[in-house]
């Protein structure tokens, strides 16, 4: 006679196993713990039930109000007669760890006995040792402890960065669509699916790309990952080994620092200036960078927009040493005064450039859905390292995506928050000029969703943003996109989840902060 395995790894016998089944049909629902039973020692089983959930409380792996597994599933899960496990409820009940709820099941208690005997209970469980060992962890998780950001990154109000408008999203359109998908219920979605992402999906970003941002590309060159972050880091492991010098923008994207940090790459800071990056100065501190990390249509922070001759300079340099640049193009729909300015990978024509986009920005974070547009040789390491990474991004939403973007719905939600933003941007350049117009300068406030404002002299931005974190203002201090000694002193402030008139009072109570605060020589 064969047996059947079940939950918890106990194997029946097939006459309990179809007990086991019915049993846990009718079962209400209650988590099954992890009890040991010891059919051979002398103590009764209920004995060993009874002790068993009663330290389970005391050293509070369950814990109170936790919902309690019925005696017949549980019987049938230990494969034991119920007698035992309800003399073991029994017991419980009385002693006051067990608390029945009529029509509901059984609980433990709210209130439980023998409070004061946890300590000790967990001391005579795992005594801890005399002299412990060191609790280590790996060096490049050491590192990133130095990036550690602070209070101001953490919550959602006046101000937050890189977050749109999302009370503006088309929710009952994007519900609509994930209710059809469900409804069809498709097989075609369930199992693994491709690591370059849903076709569907890959045709519809490359029509958008081709036709809103001038890139050269083919729906087979597209990528769909989670997220912009896991891009760059997607990025960084196909084309970079430990020590692999690195230009990166300074200031810059503070989130690629902790990609090259994890990479182990060797950074090499290259100054922005009001052309964009500074390729001469990067030659001379590096002539022979393995990869370049450039945001040309909106750099990040500071806001401006790669001149031409920089931009024709820099794919000369690149195809001339050897090295790979890889182009954010994070939030470039959102201009203002003019088109949106074309993508730097559609000047290119030596296949140098990895263009990286997103939705996060447009639609919302959770979304949790970017793209790589891929030189053609470099389309199989890609799917290699990102196989190995996470193997692909959820195919229910990419599904959901597609006809999202298919039938209109980005397009016009990209014309109206283009609008949206504008008018909240004016707002709070209109409200810095003057309620400070002596302590900032605005600088790019052309596009995007946030602007940098930067400090007179004297005025430390990460002590600002401190106190103005404080006050529910969630200011991003300037200082920390710098991969080196910061240059200037300012704030990142983001208007795309901010209504006007919040803007308007933010930037009172910011002024209240600002002047609060001593300046330093």
């Amino acid at each position: 006679m064969t047996n059947k395995a079940v939950a918890g790894n106990i194997h029946l016998k097939p006459d309990l196993y179809d007990h086991y089944l019915s049993a846990m049909r009718a079962a209400p629902p209650g988590i099954l713990p992890v009890i040991a039973i010891d059919r051979g020692a002398a103590k009764p089983l209920y004995r060993q039930l009874y002790e068993g959930y009663r330290d389970a409380i005391v050293e509070r792996r369950l814990r109170a109000g936790q919902r309690l597994p019925s005696t017949r599933s549980l019987a049938a899960e230990l494969s034991i007669s119920r007698i035992p496990v309800l003399n073991a409820f029994e017991q419980l009940l009385a002693e006051g760890y067990f608390e029945s709820r009529a029509g509901s099941g059984t609980f433990v208690a709210s209130a439980l006995p023998g409070e004061d005997l946890a300590p000790a209970r967990r001391a005579a469980v795992r005594p801890a040792p005399a002299r412990p060992a060191p609790r280590k962890i790996g060096r490049v998780a050491a590192d990133l402890r130095r990036l550690e950001t602070g209070s101001w990154y953490r919550g959602r109000g006046a101000f937050s960065v890189g977050e749109p408008a999302l009370d503006r999203f088309p929710l009952a359109v994007w519900s609509s669509l994930v209710a059809r998908h469900a409804r069809r219920s498709d097989p075609a979605l369930l199992p693994y699916g491709d690591s370059m992402g849903l076709p569907a999906l890959r045709e519809a970003v490359a029509e958008y790309l081709r036709t809103a941002r001038a890139v050269r590309c083919e729906p087979e060159q597209i990528m769909i990952v989670n997220g912009s972050q896991q891009a760059l880091e997607l990025a960084a492991r196909v084309l970079l080994d430990a020590e692999s010098p690195v230009w990166l923008e300074e200031p810059g994207y503070f989130g690629l620092h902790r990609v090259l940090t994890l990479s182990g790459a060797r950074p090499v800071p290259v100054p922005v200036d009001a052309h964009g990056l500074d390729v001469a100065a990067g030659v001379a501190r590096c002539p022979k960078p393995r990869a370049i990390f450039v945001t040309p249509s909106h750099q990040f922070p500071l806001g401006v927009t790669m001149s031409a001759a920089r931009r024709l300079q820099l794919l000369d340099f690149a195809r001339e040493s050897g090295g790979w640049i890889v182009e954010d193009d994070y939030d470039s729909e959102y201009r203002y005064g003019n088109l949106p300015i074309a993508a730097l990978q559609g000047l290119d024509r030596d296949a140098r450039v990895i263009y990286i986009g997103t939705f996060t920005k447009i639609l919302f974070p959770a979304i949790r859905l970017a793209y790589l547009v891929l030189p053609s040789d470099l389309v199989y390491a890609f799917t290699q390292v990102r196989y190995s990474m996470d193997i692909l991004s959820p195919t229910f939403s990419q599904a959901v995506l597609a006809d999202f973007v298919r039938e209109g719905h980005f397009a016009r939600h990209i014309r109206r928050m283009r609008v949206l933003c504008r008018e909240r941007r004016e707002t709070l350049v209109s409200a810095l000029a003057r309620e400070l117009p002596e302590e900032v300068r605005v600088l790019g406030d052309a596009a995007g969703m946030f602007l940098t404002a930067t400090l007179s002299r004297g005025r430390r931005d990460r002590e600002i943003a401190l106190r103005a974190a404080e006050r529910n203002l969630w200011t991003a201090p300037l200082s920390d996109a710098y991969a080196g000694r910061p240059a200037r002193q300012g704030l990142i402030l983001g208007y795309g989840s901010t209504p006007a008139e919040r803007i308007e009072e933010g930037v009172r109570r910011l002024r209240d902060v600002i002047r609060s605060l001593r300046t330093r020589t």
